[in-house]
């Protein structure tokens, strides 16, 4: 019963859960199971289930029962990439004369996939503000499948109420899907709040070092679970054993960093806020912030991330970027490291001209867990 009790606290199953010690060696960390195909005891007659890694693999397994435990979903995938995650899903669950809902502001790559992509398959898609219940509702259409949410969003951290658009997602017959990325399942919990999807880039605050680029699917839906699994198989953009095995590693300390990042992030966010160069701050714990407490109520803490406009511009924006020591001028987000970068030209670039386009004087910084002081001092010498 105790056993049970403390599995039920996220930072117990972070650790635990599908991470029981090798059965043969007794080794406490599962091994990295880098083998393409399984021996058969007899034509199929397989050992765990297991017959060839596309379809199966011992670490990927530990991964996915780990992601569905500190996610409270009922089933988990892991993929090669954030990427190749929404590209699953959205093949899984979308066909031609569907319609697709994204927000007004979400990474770059998810709008380039629909808009580019996604589009060529017969799927209509539009934008509305996720973060205005009134806008997704008079956006909604009959042949709305799926409704996408990111939240905090990126790169203007805006926040989306799950459980409001879940409720009006379901009216409507349509499916709602939070990239969770931001937050990461520490922090906010989707599917309690309504959502039938939740989708990671594991390469973010889940791997946390820097080090390896995955993806993630979570459902508590059996169903489209099954039908995702079928979609992983038949497409094939896996997640390979060793950085299953990396993934897994950065869970392990993913509820320290997140603490420590929002932590650093909190306090960056109020000096940005009275330096008389940044013109606006966009972090959901600065109490000024539409979203604060929607984002106060359904997540845990308000993360690492902090994006700020800079007066002068876009130029000014960009010398910011190349300004600092500290903070390393690089794409991506969520390791132990500070990185800065400038969306409008970079993890945004392929928005420009569209609904999505971020001002051209935005800075975005994913806060690490340096010493906040350091990081402070990095800003303030490169702001000027």
């Amino acid at each position: 019963m105790n056993e049970q009790r403390l599995r039920r606290h996220f930072e117990t199953a972070a650790i635990h859960a599908g991470q029981e010690p090798d059965a043969v060696t007794g080794a406490v960390v599962p091994p990295i199971h880098q083998s393409s195909t399984f021996k058969q005891d007899g034509v199929g007659g397989l050992r765990g289930g297991y017959e060839y890694s596309r379809s199966a693999n011992p670490t990927r397994t530990a991964l996915e029962e780990n992601l569905a435990a500190i996610e409270g979903g009922g089933r988990a995938l892991a993929f090669a990439s954030g990427l190749a995650a929404e590209d699953c899903l959205l093949r899984t669950v979308l066909k031609p004369g569907d319609h697709l809902l994204i927000p007004n502001d979400a990474y770059g790559g998810t709008f380039r996939l629909v808009a580019k992509v996604v589009e060529r398959w017969g799927v209509e898609w539009s934008v509305a503000d996720t973060t205005d219940p009134a806008s997704v509702r008079a956006a909604l259409r009959p042949e709305t499948k799926l409704v996408w949410v990111e939240t905090p969003s990126n790169p203007l951290l805006g926040i989306t109420d799950i459980a409001v658009v879940a409720d009006l997602t379901r009216t409507a017959g349509a499916r709602l899907v939070v990239d969770n990325t931001f937050a990461s399942p520490y922090l906010q919990q989707p599917l309690a709040l309504g959502a039938d999807v939740v989708v990671y880039s594991t390469t973010k605050y889940l791997g946390g070092h820097s080090d390896v680029v995955g993806g993630a699917l979570v459902t508590s839906d059996t169903g489209l679970g099954e039908e995702l699994a079928f979609h992983q198989n038949a497409m094939g953009a896996i997640a390979g054993p060793f950085d299953s095995w990396l993934v897994m590693r950065g869970i392990k300390t993913l509820a320290v960093r997140m603490d420590r990042h929002g932590q650093n992030a909190g306090r960056i966010a109020e000096a940005l806020t009275a330096h008389p160069k940044v013109l606006q701050v966009y972090y959901p714990g600065l109490p000024a912030h539409p979203g604060h407490e929607t984002a106060a109520k359904q997540m845990r803490g308000f993360g690492g991330m902090v994006s700020f406009r800079v007066a002068g511009g876009e130029a000014a924006a960009v010398e910011v970027c190349n300004r600092t020591r500290l903070f390393t001028l690089a794409e991506s987000l969520g390791g132990v490291e500070s990185l800065i970068e400038h969306p409008g030209r970079m993890t945004h670039a392929s928005v420009a001209g569209s609904a999505l386009e971020v001002p051209g004087d935005l800075v975005r910084l994913s806060v690490g867990i340096e010493a906040v002081d350091d990081l402070l001092d990095d800003l303030t010498r490169a702001l000027g």
